[in-house]
């Protein structure tokens, strides 16, 4: 039998941590209302160094509730959020779900055609959104069904004496302003909103007695790059399991007071669930950030550093590299969970040296809420790998042509996966929800590997498999090798497409400063360590490589930036 059907990886598993765990009927409203009860007198949010109590987030999200409700918000409808980190965005959302209503997340620095078709899918006549994103919603106005634009100005939530200093007219302060907050016409301010002269004081607000653990609490637009964007519908059950499965993964996660740091964009499932639905559960502080630019983290480190930092390869690496550079103790980060890219060895090295804690690599998607695997917190975690199955989670790798056929251990093939933090379907889209399944198993699209004792190692996105005289070239395997030479920062290997429909090896690789690029050089360098048809044929230097809002190299992207560059080339 394979390590599939043995579930090998049990034996993996640390004391504290349960094979199958009990989810009951608990939704996140039931996760709020209790950590309430419990937690109301501790710190729920630090924004730039002003706090606020779990007590004093309950009376924003009442109001706010009453004021959605005001302007027609009911149970099963859905309301947009168009927001960075920020107190009113955790406000917003919590006030959205307790009126049975379901959050839509969207990244606040998308344009009006990207916002347009995914509006027009969802239909939200209300959107909670950045004042300085207002002018973009003003245009979906006259093609979709929104009607209200609720407008957050997050200079509101900062301390008194930096909003003070914020309305000096001087250039520097005035630029950071502009940066912060702009002009948002033909909205509702936040403040008007948890005002009493819209829906009063919210005292009358209770937790929506019909939603249950299969209520869409949120819905997330999964990337487009391979067709529409489609929008992911997570229930109260799937997201509860996640963090539930998350807190009996890592010791000591919320045994004490625990500073989280939320550096992770919250309209990402890996930051919605790492941090906004983590915390509620831990009663944990949430440390904000509108975006991870690394002084403003690198100021929290030195202040009060956090103790659970999840993040992305690049987050750790350029942490580490800042905290020697400054001679910044990074010391009492217990534990750091990465995900959304290939984490090096040396970055985890380097990181558990200064923080004394541990960092660990997992895997999952927006349509699993999203953590599937993870490595253990102990010392059998296994550099190189995701990790094992999470709890209750069950993980085959299958021929793609045929998923009923499990591969053998050690061979490569599709992951499916079945559990309880499973999405429920696409919204509007029942045609790819079916796709997306086979018989009852999510197809996730990755190909990966699960050794004889579960462990499992991922290989390439299935669509992104180069294929060059007749031989399969993963990217992430060239990557690595490519990203162990001094001069590569970055590198995305694609295929470049030949005119008989096949496609050449190529890498597309930024440089560290006083580097030149050496194609003959890196091509020697890759021989050593690759087989001779998985060399990139030609190297092109960019300046930077196109990235999502993680950090994460988008090989599509950077495939299509190439494309276009040579088509110019070419002219």
């Amino acid at each position: 039998m394979s390590a599939t059907e043995n579930k090998t990886w049990l034996q993996h598993y640390p004391e504290w941590t349960p094979h199958s765990l009990d989810y009951g009927d608990t939704t996140l409203l039931d996760v709020y209302d209790n950590n309430l009860a419990i937690n109301g007198h501790k710190s729920a949010l630090s924004f730039f160094g002003r706090s606020q109590s779990y007590a004093d987030l309950d009376r924003q999200v009442r109001r706010a509730a009453a004021g959605l409700k005001a302007f027609g918000v009911r149970p099963g409808d859905r309301v947009a959020m168009v927001l960075p980190n920020c107190p009113q965005h955790v406000a917003a959302f919590y006030a959205v779900l307790k009126l049975g209503a379901s959050v839509v997340e969207h990244n606040p620095l998308y344009t009006a055609p990207e916002l347009e078709k995914l509006f027009k899918d969802h239909g939200a006549r209300i959107a909670i959104a950045w004042d300085k994103a207002a002018p973009t919603l003003e245009k979906l106005r006259g093609t979709t069904d929104l009607e209200t634009v609720i407008s957050v100005n997050m200079i509101d939530a900062m301390p008194t004496l930096q909003q003070i200093a914020l309305r000096i007219p001087v250039p520097p302060l005035k630029a950071k302003r502009d940066q912060l907050s702009g002009e948002a016409r033909n909205s509702v301010p936040w403040d008007t909103l948890i005002g009493n002269a819209i829906g009063g004081d919210g005292s009358d607000i209770e937790s929506e007695p019909s939603v249950t653990t299969d209520t869409t609490a949120v819905v997330m637009y999964t990337s487009g790059t391979t067709g529409q964007p489609k929008g992911a519908e997570l229930t109260h059950g799937s997201l509860f399991a996640n963090i539930a499965q998350g807190k009996a993964w890592v010791p000591e996660l919320g045994d004490s007071d625990e500073r989280m740091l939320a550096a992770l964009p919250f309209f990402h499932a890996y930051g919605l669930t790492m941090n906004l639905t983590l915390a509620q559960f831990i009663g944990g502080e949430l440390v904000l950030l509108p975006s991870p630019q690394i002084p403003l983290i690198m100021d929290i480190m030195k202040k009060r550093t956090p103790t659970w930092v999840p993040g992305v390869p690049t987050l750790y690496s350029r942490i580490v590299e800042a905290a020697k550079d400054k001679g910044i103790a990074i010391k009492g980060i217990r534990s750091a969970f990465s995900g959304a890219a290939s984490l090096p060895v040396s970055t985890v090295e380097d990181w558990e040296e200064l923080t004394q804690g541990r960092l660990v690599e997992g895997f999952g998607l927006t349509e699993t809420s999203p953590i599937l695997i993870g490595n253990p917190m102990t010392d059998s975690r296994r550099p190189g790998y995701v990790g094992i199955p999470f709890p209750d989670t069950e993980i085959r790798i299958v021929n793609p042509e045929n998923p009923d056929e499990i591969m053998p251990d050690g061979e490569e093939g599709e992951i499916i996966a079945r559990g309880p933090q499973v999405f429920k379907g696409y919204l509007n889209n029942p045609e790819a929800t079916e796709q997306a399944f086979h018989n009852g198993w999510f197809r996730t699209g990755d190909l990966g590997i699960m050794e004889e004792d579960g462990f499992i190692r991922l290989v390439a996105r299935l669509k992104e498999v180069i294929i060059t005289g007749g031989f399969n070239v993963y990217p992430a395997e060239v990557e690595e090798a490519l990203l162990s030479h001094p001069d590569v920062e970055e590198a995305a290997v694609v295929g470049r497409p030949r005119e008989d429909g096949s496609e050449d090896v190529v890498a597309c690789v930024a440089l560290r400063d006083g580097a030149a690029l050496d194609p003959e050089g890196l091509k020697e360098f890759s021989r050593e360590r690759l087989t001779r048809y998985k060399v990139p044929r030609t190297f092109y230097h960019f300046e930077a490589l196109a990235k999502d809002q993680l950090g994460k190299i988008r090989r599509r992207e950077v495939q299509q930036d190439l494309i276009n560059l040579l088509e110019k080339q070419n002219k």
